[in-house]
C-alpha cells in the first residue's frame, strides 16, 4: 500500500511550527511570512475540506507554538462560531509568549491575552 500524502500537511506544518502571528504582509515591503500564506490557504480549504481539516486543527490547539495555537483557533472559528469560542476557552489559560506583527510594528502578547480578547469580541 502506497502512503498518501493528506492534502495541507504543509500548510498545517508551517501553522503547527510559526513563530510569529501576523495576518497581513509585514515590514516595510509587506512580506507575507510563511504561516500566514498557510493560513489563508487553510482558511480557503475550510470550504471545502472543513470534516477533513477541523480535527487537525483541534488538535494543534495542543501540540503547536504558541503563534500556531492562535493560528488554529482562528481557522476554527472561521469553520464554526461554536468550535471557535471552545478552542478560545481552552487557551485562555495558556501563557505562552506570541510575537505579532502588523504591518510595520511588532509586539507581543500571551496566548491567554490575545484568547480572552477573541472571548470578549
Amino acid at each position: 500500500m502506497l502512503w498518501k500524502k493528506q492534502a495541507y500537511d504543509e500548510e498545517l506544518r508551517l501553522l503547527a511550527d510559526a513563530d510569529t502571528l501576523a495576518f497581513g504582509g509585514v515590514g516595510i515591503a509587506g512580506t507575507l511570512l510563511p504561516a500566514t500564506k498557510a493560513y489563508f490557504a487553510v482558511e480557503e480549504g475550510l470550504r471545502q475540506h472543513a470534516g477533513e481539516l477541523r480535527p487537525r486543527l483541534e488538535a494543534l490547539l495542543d501540540k503547536a507554538t504558541p503563534a500556531g495555537r492562535v493560528y488554529a483557533a482562528e481557522l476554527l472559528t472561521h469553520a464554526d462560531a461554536a468550535a471557535g469560542r471552545s478552542a478560545w476557552q481552552k487557551l485562555s489559560g495558556q501563557r505562552g509568549e506570541v510575537k505579532t506583527f502588523t504591518g510595520c510594528i511588532m509586539g507581543s502578547t500571551t496566548v491567554a491575552r490575545y484568547a480572552e480578547e477573541r472571548l470578549r469580541d
